[in-house]
């Protein structure tokens, strides 16, 4: 199961890195984030219920946090269509 934290942390740095190619920062640095949060987490060699565990925390964060943005950040109409 480490293992599956270090090929997460390799593709949201991939993600990370070609976010910074296309100007977008703020991404960039958020992917950057969660890549040093995986790889250390995937050097850490814990049991593998522990790490469902840290994975179901993470998904719950993310999902309140994108559906907090979606709802109250974004503005109709501002994609500029």
């Amino acid at each position: 199961m480490s293992r599956m934290y270090k090929v997460l942390g390799f593709w949201t740095g991939i993600i990370g890195v070609m976010a910074y190619l296309g100007d977008l920062q703020d991404m960039a640095l958020l992917f950057l984030g969660q890549t040093i949060m995986f790889v250390s987490l995937g050097y850490l060699n814990l049991s593998e219920r522990m790490y469902i565990y840290i994975f179901g925390a993470y998904l719950t964060v993310f999902f309140v946090g994108f559906t907090y943005w979606s709802t109250f950040m974004m503005t109709p109409g501002a994609g500029g269509h």
